[in-house]
Order: C-alpha cells, then structure tokens, then sequence
C-alpha cells in the first residue's frame, strides 16, 4: 500500500528557528518570505534572538496583515531583491523554481530553505536537466531520480556557485542555510 506524506505546517519549528537563529546576517535584517504563511518562523527567531527583523511575506493564503497575495515566482521576478540580504523559501517540497529565479538574477545573500523529499515525488525535471540529463533518462529510470532527490539538489546547488550549506534534516525533510553571490 502506497504511504503519502501529509502537508505539515511548520514542522520541525524548533530546527527551523535555530537555523536562523544562528545565521541571520548582522546588522539590520530585511527577510523576503516567499512562503510566508502566518509568519510563525521569523516571529519566533525574533523572540529568540531579540532582534528587530523587517519582513515582506508573500503567500497565497489569506493571512492577517500585510503581504504580497500571489505565486511568489511572479514577485521573484519583478521585486529589487537588493532590498533583501535575506530570502526564506519554506516550500512544502523543493522550491527550485524560486532558486532558478534567484540564481538567474544574481542575488546576493542568505537564503533559508526546506527540501522535502515526499516518498512518491520526483525530483524537478528543470533541475535534473542543468544537471546534465535528459527527459529521456528520467523517464526511462524514473525511481532512480526519486531516490535521488537531495544529492541532486546538494548537486545543483554546487552547480550555482553554493560552496558551503548548513543542513539540520529529519529523515526526507532537510532546512538549509547557504549564501549566494
């Protein structure tokens, strides 16, 4: 019998936390959360670490307050991302077309991240493409590339220039901390 994953919001919230936490930029911090939700995670890391931490949320959800309603991809492409030396992609899977975004317009700064490797989920063809194979390769050997899915993200990564990622992971679910630029 076929297992499925369920959405879950903000778990492992102490691990997400600590993460940023203990790798936010010093100085002012100006956070771009694409994946903002109720703003649970960058509430709480300021609580933790007392730190005044501006935040412009974009999500799809009707949240309270402030925030971009949309696909993030969209306010990727368009919004000065020199106002940010923060970019938090807290996907429910790999955001990788918010990375292809970000890595294409040269941004310059941490990003956070959660790669969740969901049982039955395939690993994104775009990326698996730059990394060299074809759409012929992946379907051919599908399950492969499922099994796969974080060493080819840590691949891609590599790809683009990231030399050094900071993980705290949890079986399929990984929180990374890495620069850009």
């Amino acid at each position: 019998m076929a297992q499925t994953t369920k959405k879950t919001f903000n778990s492992y919230l102490a691990d997400k936390v600590w993460l940023r936490a203990r790798n936010m930029p010093k100085g002012e911090v100006n956070v771009l959360d694409c994946f903002a939700g109720k703003g649970t995670i960058w509430r709480a890391v300021g609580l933790v670490t007392g730190r005044e931490i501006n935040t412009l949320p974009i999500d799809t959800t009707n949240n309270e307050g402030f925030y971009l309603p949309g696909d993030n991809r969209s306010f990727l492409s368009i919004i000065d991302l020199t106002r940010f030396n923060v970019v938090d992609l807290d996907a429910y899977g790999s955001p990788y077309e918010q990375l292809k975004i970000l890595f294409d317009r040269g941004y310059k700064g941490c990003v956070f991240v959660t790669h969740v490797q969901f049982d039955f989920g395939s690993t994104h063809l775009g990326m698996l493409e730059e990394l060299g194979f074809s759409k012929e390769m992946v379907n051919k050997i599908h399950s492969l590339f499922q099994k796969s899915g974080w060493e080819y993200f840590c691949e891609y990564l590599a790809l683009h220039g990231v030399k050094t990622i900071r993980v705290r992971g949890h079986q399929r679910k990984h929180y990374l901390f890495f620069k850009m630029g």
